[in-house]
């Protein structure tokens, strides 16, 4: 394991962790991508052997304490989706970028989807459509960084 690669997992996840911290609010609140998600998922294809599942649930539990809510939901929604990246994560490098784009939006979607759950379960009241918009923002962030050269191992599509 190479030292710098887990220095920059480490400080790309707590610069992820700050910028879910900042004080949102209004639009920016409702369109505030899950970036600690958007990074474990990076990590996931980029570097599987230093990210993995046992990391996304730690992360996860450290989300659950910045939230607020029921402890151990961030964990599992984010190790659900981290089992899913690490499933595909060897088909997901051959995927040209829009490939990408669609599947980085599933996982988005599949951890919202099991937050979504676990609140009902909670007694929550049921979530509009604009619930979903993070996960939009966070491909659309992903897209950006794609054009700025992050490198996922994807085949060149010409974009």
């Amino acid at each position: 394991m190479h030292p710098s690669k887990l220095q920059s997992l480490c400080l790309s996840l707590l610069i992820a962790y700050i910028a879910i911290l900042l004080p949102w609010s209004g639009i920016g609140l409702t369109l505030r991508p899950d970036f600690l998600l958007l990074v474990i998922i990076f990590w996931m294809i980029r570097a599987p052997n230093l990210c993995n599942i046992g990391t996304a649930w730690g992360v996860g539990l450290l989300m659950d304490l910045a939230s607020g809510g029921v402890f151990g939901q961030y964990a599992l929604a984010y190790t659900i989706a981290a089992f899913f990246a690490a499933t595909y994560q060897r088909r997901l490098v051959l995927f040209n970028h829009y490939q990408q784009l669609l599947y980085v939006f599933l996982l988005l979607l599949t951890s919202q989807i099991s937050l979504l759950v676990l609140k009902m379960f909670t007694g929550s009241q049921p979530a509009g459509w604009q619930y979903f918009l993070p996960s939009i923002s966070g491909v659309l962030l992903w897209r950006i960084a794609l054009m700025m050269g992050l490198k996922t191992g994807a085949r060149s599509s010409g974009a």
